[in-house]
């Protein structure tokens, strides 16, 4: 399943997320969204949202660090 982070460089959370994954060996794509309008549109339009983390797993989002709910998506026995 593609995972997609969008991030901030000073976000504790963010990297809650990116701990949790790297911890499970989920492969994930980061973007940072101080560093492009066009990511942080995109972020918004999918999560109608302008807090983060914003975690895209397939089809589902996530706004925030919910580890449980993230587990349940990834099927993460954690």
């Amino acid at each position: 399943m593609k995972v997609k982070i969008y991030t901030t460089p000073t976000c504790p959370y963010c990297q809650m997320a990116k701990t949790f994954f790297k911890k499970h060996k989920i492969e994930y794509e980061e973007v940072n969204v101080l560093d492009s309008l066009e990511a942080r549109e995109e972020m918004f339009s999918k999560s109608h949202q302008q807090s983060v983390p914003v975690i895209e797993m397939g089809d589902e989002i996530v706004v925030g660090f919910d580890r449980v709910a993230i587990a349940k998506i990834l099927g993460i026995k954690d």
